[in-house]
């Protein structure tokens, strides 16, 4: 039989996968596998466990939210030999697993996990660390690691957005010089994410348009600071309606990016914290890790996708 690594998040969502945990694992080896199950015991264990195994592993699956999956996929970048992961999700808001097309219904999922298809799909580096889909940095950003777990998994979605609506009365404002192939910006910034994802806090489409998961380039969405109640409500406005304005917004795509700032900011990196710099550089790894989707959501996912549309 093959061999199963599955890293667990026992906290994460409202405790989804517990009941159904007996199941997952079922399903785990009637797809072939003889499994190891391992429970999370703190933050940072998921990288731990998945950096240091020293037994061979086919794959390695996890559940949890989008914390878990950061955790695990800095441990496998972390290895030499680097093994193919799977995922389920059990979070509050899960935004790769939906740019994935991967299941909400954790069977489903894990169904996918042993009869899907391995996608390789674009890593973030970001310093000396790394993150799955979004880097970011601003208003919001810290909503995600601030709203306490027992709220989340009272309330949900909707746990952020009651935390989120304090930060309206101190809107923070930096100034950064932003450098990436050859060109240089300059301005102040209330928010600004580096992101490889079709939707970010559950909003789909405010990452751009056509969102390539493995082009070794990411998309950047910069919010200019508002000097006014008129130009926030304009930049308020673009968000809602998914629309990139030019004037209230900067958007690009790159494979690397250097933020410079005075002061030292805080950023998060899929939802968690990921410290405060003064200097970051983010580079794309492109196709560093391969992740079990759905055969049939593979063209969709990767630049094949856009070849075709070109041919």
């Amino acid at each position: 039989m093959k061999r199963m690594l599955f890293v667990y998040n026992p906290n994460s969502g409202m405790g989804l996968l517990k009941p159904k945990l007996s199941d997952v694992i079922d399903t785990f080896v009637k797809g072939g596998y003889e499994v190891t199950v391992y429970p999370t015991q703190r933050s940072q264990d998921a990288v731990r466990k998945v950096s240091e195994y020293t037994e061979e592993y086919d794959l390695v699956a996890c559940s949890g939210g989008d914390g878990t999956l950061d955790e695990v996929v800095t441990g496998m970048m972390m290895r030499e030999n680097k093994t193919p992961i799977g995922y389920i999700p059990a979070g509050t808001t899960n935004d790769f697993a939906s740019s994935l097309h991967i299941s909400k219904n954790m069977l489903e999922a894990a169904d996918t996990i042993v009869t899907g298809t391995p996608f390789s799909f674009d890593i973030g580096q970001f310093n000396d660390d790394y993150f799955v889909y979004i880097a970011a940095f601003g208003i919001f950003t810290d909503v995600s690691y601030e709203t306490k777990q027992s709220m989340k998994n009272i309330l949900g979605h909707m746990a952020y957005i009651l935390e989120g609506t304090k930060r309206l009365f101190n809107i923070p404002s930096y100034k950064i010089k932003v450098t990436h192939d050859g060109e240089t910006i300059e301005d102040e910034f209330i928010f600004g994410m580096v992101t490889n994802s079709r939707s970010v806090g559950g909003f789909k489409r405010i990452t751009g348009e056509n969102v390539i998961f493995d082009d070794g380039v990411f998309e950047v969405t910069l919010f200019k600071t508002p000097k006014n109640p008129v130009e926030l409500n304009e930049l308020i406005g673009a968000v809602v309606m998914r629309q990139i304005n030019s004037d209230r917004i900067y958007s690009f795509k790159s494979g690397e990016v250097r933020f410079e700032s005075v002061e030292a900011i805080p950023w998060t990196l899929d939802g968690e914290y990921g410290g405060t710099h003064e200097e970051v550089v983010i580079k794309n790894k492109n196709q560093a890790l391969q992740i079990m989707v759905k055969e049939e959501a593979v063209e969709d996912l990767s630049e094949q996708l856009v070849e075709a549309e070109e041919v």
